[in-house]
């Protein structure tokens, strides 16, 4: 039987492939691999059963989860696939998967994103090292497009710093494992380094080259591949590292002199095939050698912070080094560089049964993460509840990556996928203030494996605006109450305005002075503008956005000056100082913001949105799929540590049957049909 699990496949620099949360692959390192090697197609040449791309750059996959390490955000994993051949090396890391690492992190809910950049501490498994990786997060939501251009990729992206803390000696335990900067092996001298890559450095006159031959050149001169891969077994022996016929490491790099006094030419090997670009990894470990004394390419001697451009086939890679000492007493401190990476897609990924060695059962290996009372019930339960869930669930999230929403279901996606014994993905379907996602789920099969994370305005608030392509009551089977959360009003921090009461004054002195934005129309913050507007009097212009994310974006940046977010989304901005809270469009101050008044005590009375969100299955789902899920779910919500983190952001955790549910929603559209009638709302 065919296995699946969720996959990301992912551009990372200069290499392509799939990354992995940990949980989502066997625990068993042996069945791990295979699945790898299935994954990626590693048993021919072309890899046309895999996801690869028949080269040692596409054949690459990363590994991601929760660090243990102290002071690390995440652990990451790097695994190199075969090509046509099954193998899987887990020893040497890979730079360019490790821009990924970062984006895959935040989107997967393991880093919350701050708003402008985020720092993520990465822990490399494969050399025990720590990168801090820096992504670009624009109002908390990672961006991929940008204006930073890599030799090596077309176009352009969002720019990714990594910066390697403490690479030196990973894998040997010494930057120069033979206690020597120069050795002669094989009669050629040559530099053994442990830099973020173990490396054999060779001079390309040494080998009778000028250093700047094409990869196909090189890669077609069979006795200069051969002797190149002598050298470098002779040079993995005398570095400790033993029999390495069999390893992807050291590396072996031939170098040249560069076309100015800081840059040095190479030629990277994978190891047994030219790099058509060059490794990252590999790129520090050169400049490492370029930089200090001694070795068979150094240049000139210099401490301080210095970049060094790392010529190879298709451009430049640019390395910033910060040099302590000089002479033999010389020492990178750190090095640090920038890449780009593109999510390509992200969905579920099919592996063949004939690259398991032994039989496997659908996904059966994966319900050992079922808990103990779960898997009781599930015994003990009837026929239909016991098959489920029987593949990967999709919880589809109606609004962009990297709002509260977005935020909500990942981190409840964590705890639920293990209780339910089967993997959840997330699927961000925003647009059309919502609908998009919920005609998707409403005719989506009957079967639990897609589910819906619904709020006050999926259900409620656009349905009551306009007539729309799905029935909120009765194409979905409402599962269970999540959290609810206060509406906040907040400003632009530097918009002259002292309190509601100055705002108002100011609006009637001069309507339409201000812009509210909303997360587009028939959404909370939408609505709460307007019932604002209504019960205060005032006119003020509305800009509809897709979603709380871009919204609250453009509110920091002063594009809008004024927007009624959840608490939940708000927060973390007003915290920060670049957003000022107004007050709470609800019916009493939040111990969050005891100082922040309700809009009835600003003087402004009826403007009371409590946003809540929910779980939804589509209609006809069979109940004992409902209540299996709605247990799981409640159980999640009794869990300390998602209360706190609820709590902590604004929001209150509330658990329901699902009948109780359904009941909050059909009293929810009444009212908000009323609110549409009262205000004269219109969704243009």
């Amino acid at each position: 039987m065919t296995r699946t699990l969720p996959c990301v496949l992912m551009r990372a620099g200069t290499s392509r492939g799939p990354f992995f949360l940990r949980s989502w692959l066997p625990d068993d390192e042996a069945a791990r691999d295979e699945l790898l090697i299935g994954a990626i197609g590693a048993s021919d040449l072309l890899q046309v059963d895999g996801v690869g791309g028949g080269s040692s750059l596409t054949s690459k996959v990363a590994i991601v989860s929760k660090s243990s390490e102290p002071g690390c955000d995440v652990d990451y994993l790097f695994a190199q696939v075969g090509v046509g051949q099954k193998s899987v090396d887990t020893r040497p890391n890979c730079g360019n998967m490790l821009s990924g690492v970062g984006p895959f992190a935040i989107e997967q809910g393991l880093v919350e994103a701050k708003d402008g950049e985020t720092t993520i501490r990465v822990f490399n498994v494969n050399t025990r090292s720590r990168i801090d990786v820096t992504v670009q997060t624009p109002g908390g939501q990672v961006t991929y497009a940008g204006e930073t251009g890599i030799d090596g990729v077309a176009g352009t992206a969002a720019p990714i710093r990594l910066n390697f803390l403490d690479a030196w000696g990973a894998v040997t335990g010494s930057m120069f494992p033979t206690g020597h900067r120069r050795d002669v092996v094989n009669g050629i001298e040559v530099t053994c380094i442990d830099a973020a890559m173990p490396l054999v450095i060779i001079r390309a006159g040494d080998l009778g080259l000028s250093g700047r031959e094409a990869p196909s050149v090189l890669d077609a001169d069979l006795h200069l591949m051969a002797r190149i891969e002598a050298l470098r077994c002779a040079a993995g022996e005398a570095m400790g590292l033993g029999d390495v016929s069999g390893s992807v490491i050291p590396k072996p790099v031939v170098a040249s002199e560069g076309d100015s006094e800081g840059s040095v030419t190479s030629r990277y090997f994978t190891p047994r095939r030219c790099h058509a670009s060059h490794a990252v990894t590999g790129a520090i470990g050169v400049a490492t050698a370029f930089a200090l004394p001694g070795t068979v390419i150094s240049g000139p001697s210099r401490s301080g912070v210095r970049t060094i451009s790392v010529l190879h086939p298709q451009g430049r890679i640019d390395v910033e080094v910060a040099i302590e000492g000089t002479g033999e007493e010389a020492r990178i401190q750190r090095a640090a560089l920038v890449r780009t990476a593109r999510k390509i897609l992200q969905g579920e990924l099919h592996i063949p049964p004939y690259v398991f060695s032994k039989p496997i059962e659908g996904d059966k290996p994966m319900k050992s993460l079922i808990a103990p009372a779960v898997a009781a019930a599930l015994i003990a339960a009837t026929p239909a509840m016991a098959a489920y869930p029987e593949k990967v669930i999709t919880i589809v999230v109606p609004t962009a990556a990297g709002g509260g929403n977005d935020a909500m279901a990942r981190t409840i996606a964590q705890k639920l996928g293990p209780l339910l014994g089967q993997q959840i993905i997330i699927d961000n379907r925003a647009g059309a203030n919502g609908a998009i996602a919920s005609e998707f789920v409403a005719r989506a099969p009957a079967d639990g494996h897609t589910l819906m994370f619904g709020y006050i305005a999926t259900h409620a608030m656009n349905p009551a605006l306009q007539k729309l392509r799905y029935d909120p009551v009765a194409d979905f089977a409402p599962i269970g109450l999540v959290a609810n959360s206060p509406t906040l009003m907040v400003a632009n921090a530097t918009v002259a305005v002292k309190d509601v009461k100055d705002l108002v004054g100011q609006l009637k002195a001069k309507p339409d002075k201000y812009t509210y934005a909303s997360a587009g129309s028939g959404t909370a913050p939408h609505f709460a503008a307007e019932l604002f507007k209504l019960n205060a009097g005032v006119v003020m212009l509305g800009a509809p956005y897709r979603g709380s994310a871009p919204a609250i974006t453009d509110t920091i940046g002063g594009q809008t000056q004024f927007m009624f977010p959840s608490l939940f989304t708000a927060l973390p901005y007003v915290k920060s100082g670049k957003l000022k809270a107004m007050a709470v469009a609800g019916p009493k101050r939040s111990p969050l913001l005891p100082d922040v008044p309700t809009l009835k005590e600003a003087g402004v009375e009826g403007v009371e949105v409590q946003q809540w969100y929910g779980f939804f299955a589509p209609a006809k789902t069979p109940k004992a799929v409902i209540d299996q899920i709605n247990k799981a779910l409640n159980q999640v919500l009794a869990d300390k540590e998602i209360i706190k983190r609820m709590q902590d952001h604004g929001a209150d955790v509330e658990t329901s049957t699902p009948e109780r549910f359904g009941e909050l929603v059909k009293s929810e559209l009444v009212k908000w049909k009323a609110v549409v009638q009262r205000a004269k709302l219109t969704a243009e």
